[in-house]
């Protein structure tokens, strides 16, 4: 089972990028994002249900930023608008085997590499 994140990179404030997570080996109930700002704990982004599409995102991401997952390629991925130096951190992506929408760490067993997003003001 691997999860590999990509898509990470330097864009400008008001800039977009979108991160992928292709999952090999299996297929996960739920897959989540979150995120490592410098010097924080690591914190929720988004998350979707695979089964029907379901997602659930952080305030401060909430209307700029849109999970999404591909069924063929067994791929989600997060689409990040309107990015602001806030936004700077590293990436990760997660599965879990829970169908549940799950906001926390714990919920999610398995876990990408990160990808970087740094965003300049």
């Amino acid at each position: 089972v691997q999860l590999q994140a990509s898509g990470g990179g330097l864009v400008q404030a008001g800039g977009s990028l979108r991160l992928s997570c292709a999952a090999s080996g299996r297929t996960f109930s739920s897959y989540g994002w979150f995120r490592r700002a410098p010097g924080k704990e690591r914190e929720f982004v988004a998350a979707i249900r695979w089964s029907n599409g379901r997602t659930y995102y952080a305030d401060s991401v909430k209307g700029r930023f849109t999970i999404s997952r591909d069924n063929a390629k067994t791929t989600v991925y997060l689409e990040m608008n309107s990015l602001k130096p806030e936004d700077t951190a590293v990436y990760y992506c997660a599965a879990s085997l829970n169908p549940l929408i799950l906001s926390a760490t714990a919920g999610y067993g398995y876990w990408g590499q990160g990808t970087l997003v740094t965003v300049s003001s």
